[in-house]
């Protein structure tokens, strides 16, 4: 019987040898992301039909009729743009989420504790932004419909200061998953948890997703700060609730083999920093060169379906 004390050990170039691969995969994918990305196919589409699926009506023409409305708008619009790229962060998280020890009761309830700790980030943060948003009012440049320089709109100015910072996060924590740079959360998952929950809340802050523009534009002229955290913090729950059921499912019975691979410190650290650098090359492609691109700043390559 072979113990683990008569394995060889592995040398430390070996086990750091995966982690430029691991990095170079995550850019190469978060490059051709950001190239073939379609937001008028996800947001304009998609998630416009999804939106006027569910509420049975059109979701974008039609106005929001009282705040009881406008709740459920919030839940609903969210919940509709799922398919955001942004998304790709709760895949960072899923490792630490699903991986647990065995037994499908003990990976259930970790799987909810570990979703709980990032809706706390998740929820924190949103709202916070949907009562200061309130508060500023139509002073918010995410609300303004002016253009400046080559007619780009002014709130896009906001997009991408948000999303560049947020990218620079992701990019750094994705690193250190990897081993490549010195972890901040090492040995506390609850902080890592409710720090990518409150960046992924913090797309909000960049979002330019015309039933989000909709939903923050009513919820400032309710003039209830308390309102405009509640939508908010609901929107941001249904924007990640199909990926917090993805996460259960693994660690429930249907996904028990993939959940006892995801347990594996080092396949979690490679899941989780591929995933993180992946999105992190995007939003900064994406944001901060691709979209001042499109207004002829610089240049960045186009894909024949999003001329």
């Amino acid at each position: 019987m072979t113990t683990t004390m008569d394995r060889p050990a592995v040398p430390e170039s070996r086990r750091r040898s995966r982690h430029p691969a691991a990095i170079v995969v995550g850019i190469v994918a978060g490059a051709i992301l950001a190239a073939a990305w379609s937001g008028q196919l996800v947001d304009d589409r998609i998630g416009m039909n999804v939106a006027s699926g569910v509420l049975g009506h059109d979701a974008d023409s039609t106005s929001i009729a009282s705040l009881v409305a406008g709740t459920l708008f919030a839940f609903v619009s969210g919940f509709a743009g799922t398919l955001t790229a942004c998304n790709i962060a709760v895949f960072g998280a899923l490792p630490t989420v699903a991986g647990a020890p065995a037994g499908r009761g003990s990976r259930v309830r970790a799987a909810l504790r570990g979703l709980g700790w990032l809706s706390l980030g998740l929820v924190g943060v949103a709202a916070v932004y949907g009562f200061v948003a309130v508060l500023v009012g139509t002073r918010l440049p995410q609300l303004s419909t002016a253009t400046a320089g080559d007619h780009m709109p002014v709130r896009l100015f906001q997009s991408m200061v948000v999303f560049g910072v947020i990218g620079v996060a992701f990019g750094y924590l994705g690193l250190a998953a990897l081993g490549a740079v010195p972890d901040p959360f090492a040995g506390r998952p609850r902080a890592r948890l409710i720090t990518l929950g409150g960046l992924i809340a913090g797309f909000l802050v960049g979002r330019p997703y015309p039933l989000f523009f909709k939903l923050l534009g009513y919820a400032v002229h309710s003039h209830d700060p308390f309102y405009g955290a509640l939508v908010l913090a609901l929107q941001s729950v249904g924007n990640v609730v199909i990926m917090g059921l993805l996460a259960v499912l693994l660690a429930a019975g249907t996904g028990a083999r993939a959940s006892s691979w995801l347990a594996q410190p080092r396949r979690s650290a490679l899941v989780a920093g591929v995933a993180l650098i992946l999105l992190a090359t995007f939003l900064i492609l994406y944001w901060d060169i691709r979209l001042p691109a499109n207004f002829g700043y610089g240049w960045f390559p186009t894909m024949p379906w999003n001329h």
